[in-house]
Parts: structure tokens; sequence; C-alpha cells
């Protein structure tokens, strides 16, 4: 190669003669092969990637020379090409004249002939590209503040605005081009981020970088702020379809909650063996059936499915698959409550464990339902005689929830789970039939029948007088149809919001039923008549909004907003209307609903700043108004003060606040991280009411995901002074451990419950997340997020939050006779299975690798997708953290994310071992 220093001789003396006053070069000839010359010295000189280019490093003194020079020649093609040298030299001089490489690249681009091609940016080199890519976003940035008011010299250096916003979005679809051709995806999606050009990115993509692009923008989406986040969504799902990725974009679909884009996807699978895996990974949302007929009204439903593809949307196999699962792994056989308490390894005296008490019995009814769900051949409910059934061990409303528990051993069985309950809905005591009706919904949560009917049999007990009654038939009617938006339940259950002569009890649990059957459908008239309700009672000075039951009135306003962002607006600024304490707790409530699974950053801090207010208890408020009356006599000042008393110890919105902050950052794991932080700090500096909160606020976010150090966390505060902090720590032990038989855990929580074998209450709750660890022995889970923790599943969310809200006065729910509470947990139960199925949709056993996700997004090359694995044969348990790919390449996936269920297809391509000896 050619010494650049040659080069660097000549210009000197330029320099020399130019000081002189002597003229240049006049021969205007030579500059075209001058030009051509130092052009090709720029490109082909290589070197070390600590060091800067030869060329560039002795140019770097002669460039304020150039650019003079440059200035004084007249507009030609040799000027445009000077201009593209000096675009390139200016990276050297980007300390001192900022945005150069662009300004002279713009130069270059306006100085060129008509019929001439552009230069390609990419032709100068990587670095260059980044460099140029790198003072577009900056130059776009200061035309945006600019055009808002001129800044000050200090927040951006001031250049001359050269070419349109268009002549920079060209150059960045240039240099984007480039980025996506050479392995540096990440850097064209910022660059067109920068640009507010996002969407440019569809046409860019080709069939060897969409994926790579796809799932870089799918990560980004957590970090980016409303509406950006939307766009990318949308983008990626235009990118997926536009490559035929189904599953890729339907999941995408989902997420948005785009009711026409779930249709489309749908239909547009022409594959049938596709049009089923589509109809698991809906069913497993839970995406109304109804969003896939097209918007006519025929009301042929049903006929525009065949019973194959109608029996996977409908969720039907999955009691069957269950089942066999269960056998798979050995733990179909019934396991007694002694199998999960193991008291011969508590440390307490043999004869207080041995005690048959009320609360004791209460709490074997949980365990047992809990650790047996789904099986259906638990020995105390299922398998007994009707006279000797474990339900008549419980006193009244204990009844209620063992009769509920029959539906939970049921769960997903919609034939056998009928027959069996409906022989105790012939007693004559009213908390058995009133549990049968829970137990009805139960049994038929996700699960859609041709019969409908949890519909036909509940419907007609909503307006029984009895409140228990009344009550099992509505939150059934709840739990059977979460997340289905079935027009009859809303006519069946909205009147009772209205009716002025129902109690707040019955008003609020038909909102929140109508909460887990709308939720995250903004349904205006669900809204209109809630909203209208608070008002009227507010007006009227109603004290039942003072009580207990109002919170879930507001949640049942929340949950119709869950995932929806900016679209709770208006719902909140009609809150603010609202002169009563519960107005600012149906605020947090449905502006974290709103915001759910978005770590949204500025709605976390906004909920931590709701936690730093101080209110005062009502004694100290008292005793300071009674000082001010002695000292001042002023009545005036006195009834002003006992005006802001109510507002003052209302409290309730902060324990709510804490758990909004779990609700808004889970589902992400970098924001999921400092909100244990936070927690730690609110747990040492917050109040007794936002102390408790923050237990349920920790399961909230790590549900179904027994790490050691949150372990520990729990522990820690299972043992507080304050018994409502321990209550909801031991809770959420259970809620962490959920599903998984951690072992740590169960011995955790026998030491549990030797400490704590004189305080019913606590040991009562230890048994309880007993029973929740070993949930569907080890085979259930309660995490709400799906498909590689991508999509959240809005009734799942909604049960666990319907849980937490009870738990935040756990003496006036759980502890008192609203323990049946508890089953809202079963929106949120989902096997942690994947079975394989064959184009028949039978099992068909494969082999697999399952181990720790980990994230590879950005990363160079094919890095590995998951670590620590080992092989197993289908069907295998999969952890919330964990992620499975197929050992071999004898089968193609039709799903994206292998969980749940997964059509397989044979390789064409692949040749067995035996035959590839033989050759």
């Amino acid at each position: 190669m050619s010494d650049p220093a040659k080069f660097a001789i000549p210009l000197e003396d330029k320099k020399d003669e130019e000081k002189e006053g002597d003229e240049l070069e006049p021969n205007t000839e030579l500059y075209r092969p001058a030009l051509e010359s130092l052009r090709t010295l720029i490109r082909t000189s290589t070197s070390s990637m600590t060091s800067v280019p030869k060329p560039l490093k002795f140019l770097r003194p002669h460039f304020p020379d150039l650019q003079a020079l440059y200035e004084g020649w007249s507009a030609s093609e040799n000027k445009s090409q000077f201009a593209d040298i000096l675009s390139v030299l200016a990276m050297t001089y980007s300390d001192t004249q900022p945005r150069g490489t662009l300004k002279y690249r713009l130069l270059s681009a306006s100085l060129r002939p008509a019929n001439a091609p552009l230069v390609d940016p990419g032709t100068w080199g990587h670095e260059y590209v980044r460099h140029l890519a790198a003072e577009l976003g900056e130059e776009f940035e200061y035309r945006e503040v600019q055009e808002d008011g001129t800044p000050s010299e200090s927040e951006t250096p001031k250049t001359e605005l050269l070419g349109t916003i268009e002549d920079l979005r060209f150059l960045a679809k240039e240099c984007s081009t480039f980025l996506l051709s050479h392995n540096a995806e990440p850097d064209a999606v910022d660059l067109l981020q920068e640009l507010e050009m996002i969407e440019a990115i569809v046409t860019l993509v080709d069939e060897n970088t969409f994926d790579r692009v796809c799932q870089y923008m799918t990560r980004c989406v957590s970090f980016l702020p409303p509406p950006d986040d939307i766009t990318f969504l949308q983008t990626v799902h235009k990118i997926y379809t536009q490559f035929q990725k189904f599953p890729e974009a339907i999941a995408i679909a989902i997420r948005l909650g785009d009711r026409d884009m779930v249709r489309d996807d749908f239909n547009a699978a022409g594959n049938p063996l596709m049009k089923r895996q589509l109809a698991f990974i809906l069913a497993r949302a839970q995406i109304p059936i109804e969003w896939l007929q097209a918007d006519s009204a025929d009301g042929e439903e049903e006929e525009e499915f065949p019973s194959d593809l109608s029996e996977c949307l409908s969720n039907t196999r999955l009691s069957s698959s269950f089942r066999e699962f269960g056998k798979e792994m050995g733990v179909s056989e019934a396991k007694s409550l002694e199998d999960v308490y193991k008291t011969h390894l508590e440390n307490t005296r043999a004869s207080t464990s041995n005690v048959d008490s009320a609360r004791g019995n209460l709490a074997g009814t949980f365990v047992n339902a809990f650790v047996n769900a789904g099986f259906g051949n638990d020995k105390l409910m299922v398998d007994v005689d009707l006279g000797s059934s474990w339900i008549y061990k419980n006193k009244e409303h204990g009844m209620m929830s063992a009769a509920a528990s029959l539906g939970l051993s049921l769960l997903w069985d919609t034939d056998m789970g009928l027959t069996h309950i409906d022989k105790y809905t012939y007693s004559e005591e009213e908390y058995i039939k009133a549990g049968c009706y829970l137990a009805i919904g139960i049994s038929n949560s996700s699960i859609r029948t041709e019969t409908d009917a949890a519909l036909a049999l509940l419907a007609e007990h909503v307006e029984n007088k009895s409140v228990p009654l009344r009550t099992g038939a509505i939150m059934g009617l709840g739990m059977a149809y979460a997340g289905s938006q079935r027009e009859e339940v809303m006519a069946t259950l909205l009147p009772f919001i209205v009716d002025e002569d129902v109690s707040m009890e019955i008003c609020s649990l038909a909102a929140l039923a109508l909460g887990f059957v709308f939720v995250g459908s903004e349904n205006g008239e669900i809204t209109g008549t809630i909203l209208q309700v608070l008002m009227e009672k507010a007006e009227r000075g109603d004290k039942e909004l003072e009580g207990k039951w109002a919170r879930f009135l507001a949640l049942g306003l929340a949950l119709l907003y869950l995932g929806q962002q900016n679209g709770s607006d208006a719902t909140l600024e009609t809150l603010k209307a609202i002169e009563k304490p519960i107005s600012k707790t149906a605020q947090v409530i449905v502006e974290a609903c709103a915001f759910a699974g978005t770590t949204n950053v500025l709605r976390v801090q906004k909920m931590l700043h709701e936690c730093d207010e101080h209110i005062v208890p009502p004694k100290e408020e008292e005793k300071k108004d009674s000082d001010k009356e002695k000292k001042d006599g002023e009545e005036k000042k006195d009834g002003e003060e006992k005006k802001e008393e109510p507002s003052k110890q209302d409290d309730t919105f902060q324990t709510f606040a804490v758990i909004a902050v779990a609700l808004i950052s889970m589902g992400e794991e970098i924001g999921s991280q400092m909100s244990m932080r936070q927690f730690n700090h609110l747990m040492h500096y917050g109040e007794p009411n936002i102390r408790k909160a923050v237990p349920l606020a920790i399961g909230l976010v790590n549900a179904s995901n027994p790490q050691l150090p949150i372990l520990e966390t729990l522990s820690k505060y299972s043992h507080d002074n304050d018994l409502a902090v321990a209550l909801n720590a031991i809770f959420a032990m259970g809620l962490v451990g959920a599903g998984s038989n951690n072992a740590r855990l169960a011995q955790m929580l026998r030491q549990l419950a030797g400490y704590y074998h004189k305080e019913a209450d606590c040991l009562f709750m230890v048994r309880i997340a007993q029973g929740l660890v070993h949930m569907g022995k080890g085979t259930i889970g309660v995490n709400p997020f799906f498909s590689d923790r991508s999509i959240m599943h809005k009734p799942a969310v909604a049960g666990l939050l319907a849980v937490l809200t009870a738990f935040t006065d756990a003496k006036g729910f759980i502890l008192d006779k609203q323990h049946w509470m508890l089953y809202f947990l079963v929106n949120a139960m989902y096997p942690r299975f994947m079975i394989t199925l064959d184009e028949e949709l039978n099992n068909l056993p494969v082999a697999v690798r399952v181990g720790q996700a980990v994230d590879v997004v950005g990363q160079a090359g094919k890095p590995r997708t998951i670590s620590g694995f080992q092989t197993h044969t289908t069907p295998v348990r999969l952890g919330t953290t964990e992620r499975a790919e197929l050992a071999t390449e004898e089968f193609i996936p039709y799903a994206a994310a292998l969980e749940g269920f997964v059509i397989l297809k044979k390789n064409p391509g692949w040749e067995s071992e035996d035959s590839r000896m033989q050759l």
C-alpha cells in the first residue's frame, strides 16, 4: 500500500503557498485524480482497533485549510466528492466542530447532479456509519428543540441547519440498511427510533435479520414511554406478519389487546395445524372466542369452527392432559394432610398439634384443595361418601369453603365436576349450597363448554335473598367466565351494582365479578355504572364507602382498565371529583392496573411518592385539636381542622400504593430487582399500613418463583412484631413458592409452624402457605406471565390482585368469614407443563432440553438460550424462569415458545443416526 505520508508533503506546501498569498493549483483537471487518490487511500487504509487510521491521523492538522479550500470551489461533482471526503475527516474534528460529518454528508448530497447516484455511506466503513448515525440523532433532537424554542448555548452547540427533516430520515434509512446487513440490528433500531421513524424498519429487514430485530424491539418495549411502546409492538407485529410468523404475531396481538389484529392473525394462517397451535395460544390467554368471529349479526358462532379447532379454543382437553401429565410425573396419587404438614418434623408437642379445632379443619380444607387441585381424587372430598364428607367437620361459613374446595379438586373437569358437586346442592345448609355454587364456577374456570352449564346453573340464584347463596352465585359466575367478556353475565350482574336495596358487600362483589369477566376491556357501561354509584353514595354521605367492602368496588372498576395505560385518564379525572377517602384509594388502584406490567418508571415514582405522606393517627389528631382549643379558643379554626380529619385518617391508599409498585414493575427482570430495593426501604421507614403491604408486593413480583434471597427476606418478615406484617409475609412465602415443591421453603414453613403453634391465626396462615407450596403436587403455578414470560395473563393478574386486596385487611376478610376469597387464586392457576403433540393431536414423546432461560438479545452469533440444562422426554415440568428447546432437529415446532401444548411436525430433511451410519 502507498505510504500516506507522501500525501502530507504536497498539502503542507499548499498550506505555505496559501499563507504567502500565491494561487493554488490552477489546473482543475487535476482535482478529480487527487480526490480519487485521497479517497482510495482512506478506504484502503487498515489499522488496529486501538488506533486511528493513518490518513485521518496525518490529515487532521490540515482540516481547517481543506475547509477553506472547499468554500472557494464552485458547485460541481468534484466539490460533492470533496465534501464526501471532508465528511470522513470531520470524524477527527467532532470535539471542536460538532456534527461536521453530517454537515458535509448533506452538502455532498445537495451538490450531486440529479442523474448521479449518491455514494453509499457504508463504503466508508462501519465506524463512519456509526459516527454518522450518532450525529443524525443529535441533529434531529436539536431541531426538535429549535421548534419548541431556541435553547441556550450551553445546552446545544449551534450549527448551521442543512437539509430538511426528510433528508435526515433518508440518510438514516441508508445507515440502517448498512447496519442491518452488518449484524448491528440494535444500532439500526436505535437510530430509527431517535428519528421517530421506527415503522420504516419494516421495509428494511429481510429473512436473515428480522428475527434479531424483533427480539431487540420487543425487549426495548419495557423501557419506552407511551406511546412509543405501543408503536414498537405494532411495528414488530407487522414484521412477523410480513414473514408469516403467526405464533409470534398473535402473541404481540394479545399483548396489545387488539381484537381485529387477533382475528386477522388467526384467519391468516392457512395451515390447519398452525391454526390449532394458535388456538392453544388463544385458549391459554383466555381470549374471548367472539373476537375471532366476523362482525356480523347472523349469530352463527360455533358453526364457523371445525370441532377439533373448537376443542382447542375452548381448552376442554386441559383436564385430561393434566391428569396424564400427573401420571407421567408420578404424582397422580392423592396426598393427605400429613404428607404436606409432616408434623413429626415440627418442634412442637404432640398434644398441641393433634387438637381437632374448627380453624385447623378449615386450614385442612384449603390445603387438601390446593395440593390435590385438578386431579379429582382427593381423600377428603371427592372419594368419600356423602355422609362422611369433610364438609361436616366445619362450622357454618367454614362449610362454604369446604364445599367450594370440591371445585378446586375437580378443576377444569367440567363433566365429572358437575356430577360430584350436584349431590351437595340439595343440602339444607345454605352455606354448603353457597359453596357448591362457588365450586361450579371454580371447576369451569378458563374452560368454555357448549352447554354453558355455569351460566345456566348460577344465573337463577344471584337474586336469592340469602347473602351466602347470592355471594356464591355471583363469584361463581365471575370465576367461571373470567376474561370471556360475556354480555349475558353483564346483564345478570350489573343491576346489583345499581340496586340501592342490596348491601355494600353484594354491590362490591358484583363489581368484582364483572371486573373478572371484562378484565382489560374498558367496558364503558360497567365503568359508568360503578362511577355513578360511587358519586351517588358520596353525595348522600353514605358511611358504606368508608367500610372494608368499598375497596372491592374500586378494584372491580380498576380491573376494567388492566394494561390499558392512558385509556384510564377520563375515569381518573372523574374519581378526583368524588370527595370521599375511597376516591384516593380508587385512583391509586385504577392507575396501577392501567400500567400493570409496563415498568413505567414515572408511575412507580408517583406511587412511591404516595407512600411519603405522613398520616397522623386519629388519637394524635384529637390531642392536637384539644391543645389548640385551649390555646386559641378559635372554634372556627377548630371546625376547619375537624373537616379535614377524615381524609387524614384514611391511609388505605398507601397500602395499595405499595402493591401498585409491584404491579407496575413485575414481569421485567430489572424493574423487579429495582422494586425489591424500594420495598426494603419502605419496610424500614414506612408506617404500619405500608409495612403490612410490603410482603404482599414481594409475593406479587415473585409469584411461583422461589429465589433464595426472596425467601430469606420473607422469612425475616414472618417473625415481625407486627402480626399483620407476619401474617402477610407467611402468605407471601406460599405465593412465592406456589406449585414449586421447594424443599428449603417447606422446611422454613415447618419451623414457622413450631414457632407459631400457640398463635392460631399465624398457624392457620402457615398451613395455607404449605398448601400453596405443594399446589397441584408441584405441577401448577400462579405466575401471571406466560409464553417465555412475554405475555401478561390478565385474568391471572385479576385473581392475584383480588386475593391481595383481601389481605390488605386480613383480619376483616380472610381470618373472618371471607376465607373463601383464597379461591380467587384459581384464576391464576395453570399447569407448569410442556406437552408435545403430533399432527393428530396425540401425545408425542420427544427429547427436550430444559434449563434456565438466558437473555441473548443483541448478542453476537448464535449463543445458547438456556444454561445448566438437562435432557428429558416430554411431557416435562417447567419452572417460571426455565425454558425448553428440542434436543434434536427431527421435529419442527409450530409454536415459538415451547410451553403448554406444542404441535410438532416431522422435519422432512431429517436423517436418523441409524440411516446416517448406514450411509
